[in-house]
């Protein structure tokens, strides 16, 4: 963690940073869909008892530690991304989790590492990945695919390849119901 925070840090020179973290207690997604991360195995003791070192370090290099009690890092982040778009930023979300395709526009992109190199992801890649335009559609493409580490059921018999196929025929997963 440090190590890559401090290649960003060099490498970016970024105006503002910040680091998320989901909070005790949950989210609300979990009062929604009960089996939500369901089979998702228990967080590795190495890493639950490294988080107060890396907030420690954090605090120590005056980087903001981001926590909404209901909410995950990922909304946070997703929150914070839109606002600073529209605020006049450009904005970099560092993860690898492919649900943040839904963020992306033209004035946010993904950063993931990729060993000692990097990949920004923008709408273009996007698009190329998924067959596209508007990458916000890549929420209708996971509903219908699934989220296994999530524990997102998805359309039983639908995969990545039909999920795109009808989204880029149909759009939303409303417009495809509405025309199956």
């Amino acid at each position: 963690f440090t190590k890559f925070l401090r290649d960003i840090l060099r490498r970016e020179k970024p105006d503002l940073i910040g680091v998320a973290f989901d909070p005790p207690g949950g989210s609300f997604r979990r009062e929604m869909f009960a089996e939500y991360k369901a089979n998702r195995p228990p967080t590795p003791e190495d890493i639950k008892l490294s988080v107060p070192y890396v907030k420690r370090l954090l605090e120590a290099m005056c980087i903001p530690i981001l926590e909404v009690a209901g909410f995950e890092a990922d909304d946070v982040i997703g929150t914070l991304a839109k606002k600073g778009d529209k605020a006049g930023y450009e904005v970099f979300m560092v993860t690898p989790d492919k649900d943040y395709g839904q963020l992306v526009g033209d004035n946010r992109k993904l950063y993931k590492q990729k060993g000692d190199d990097i990949e920004i992801v923008d709408k273009e890649a996007i698009k190329a990945k998924y067959g596209i335009e508007n990458p916000e559609l890549v929420r209708d493409i996971l509903a219908l695919w699934g989220d296994s580490s999530d524990n997102i059921p998805g359309v039983p018999g639908v995969g990545e390849k039909g999920a795109c196929k009808m989204v880029q025929a149909w759009g939303e997963v409303e417009n495809i119901i509405a025309n199956a």
